[in-house]
């Protein structure tokens, strides 16, 4: 990444640094729009008098990518954590809810490992509810491609999904989930029209096809 690029990729977590704030932690998901599987959320807490890894947006990254700049982002956080919801859950409170539900996980799990609370999230779009008091946040809309903290995330949340999407197509073969990793292709609705649902099928995003 051009260098020039990366200085302004870090401009939230610099105007933080300049306040005063040691940890800052980037929050996004994987899989809000996908027809089967859970949606992933991660929270990757990094230390702001050390080096940043390289990271940008997933969904500009090819799989491959992603999986070689995985592992460096891991070992460049403070401290990382991985939340999740299952398609029944996400049938059971909505998508929005379930998400939510995801990113607390995976702050609470971070927070765990790094001993305490990041003093300030930044987290792509939404605003996480029910943090406990004290834990500020700032909500940038597209903020994957505008923050390396949020970019790491979401290589995380997103490598992760991948990896759990390819080991359900070896359970659940035919649908091609290590393909569109549960994505509503064309290949994927013949699919279910062929053989069902399947217990990973989200029914609430799959309506009008029961």
């Amino acid at each position: 990444m051009p260098k020039g690029e990366q200085t302004d990729l870090l401009r939230f977590e610099k105007m933080l640094k300049e306040k005063g704030v040691v940890f800052v932690a980037g929050v996004d998901e994987a899989g809000r729009g996908p027809l089967a599987g859970p949606v992933v959320a991660a929270c990757a807490v990094f230390d702001m008098n050390k080096p940043f890894p390289e990271a940008n947006d997933s969904k500009k990254l090819t799989e491959k990518q992603r999986e070689k700049m995985f592992d460096g982002i891991i070992e460049s956080c403070a401290a990382y954590g991985v939340g999740m919801a299952d398609n029944e859950r996400i049938d059971e409170i909505n998508i929005l809810r379930a998400t939510y539900e995801a990113m607390r996980a995976a702050v609470n799990e971070a927070a765990k490992k790094l001993g305490g609370y990041p003093e300030h999230i930044l987290v792509d779009h939404v605003h996480i509810p029910d943090l406990p008091a004290g834990v500020e946040q700032i909500s940038i809309t597209h903020g994957d491609a505008l923050s390396l903290s949020i970019g790491a995330a979401s290589i995380i949340a997103k490598v992760t999904r991948d990896r759990l999407m390819t080991e359900m197509d070896s359970v659940y073969p035919g649908y091609g989930f290590a393909k569109h990793k549960g994505y509503g292709t064309a290949a994927h609705y013949q699919a279910i029209r062929e053989l069902g649902t399947s217990p990973i099928h989200r029914r609430s995003f799959l309506k009008t096809l029961h």
